[in-house]
């Protein structure tokens, strides 16, 4: 069974920093990449940052130049580094692994393999 943890959300100020972190344990497929998506208020799930197993990374572009993402495949961890936090980066973030990324998905649905259960990201202005 494969079980993906979050940690790291909390409440920070706007301008600030935080890291998330998730670690997979169980057999996840070679061809997996890790990433994160973030609930909107529609209740759906919109894809942050993720990065695939030989270390290319991908954006959203409002989060560019502000968030990056790495991997650390010896721990099975892969981490968010989110900098210069704005109030629409708020949300629950979600740790993901598929091998096929969606833009837009129902959270913790069938359109992606592998979910967390999901860490909270607040801001305060």
């Amino acid at each position: 069974e494969v079980k993906l943890v979050e940690s790291g959300g909390g409440s920070v100020q706007a301008g600030g920093s935080l890291t998330l972190s998730c670690t997979a344990s169980g057999t996840i497929d070679d061809d997996s990449g890790m990433g994160w998506y973030r609930q909107t208020p529609e209740n759906l799930c919109e894809l942050v940052s993720r990065i695939t197993k030989d270390g290319r990374t991908f954006n959203e572009d409002s989060v560019k130049g502000r968030f990056t993402i790495s991997r650390d495949n010896a721990k099975s961890t892969v981490y968010l580094h989110m900098n210069n936090l704005k109030s629409e980066d708020a949300g629950l973030y979600y740790c993901v692994a598929d091998s096929v990324w969606l833009g837009r998905t129902e959270c913790r649905g069938g359109g992606m393999k592998y979910w967390g259960e999901g860490t909270l990201v607040t801001i305060s202005s």
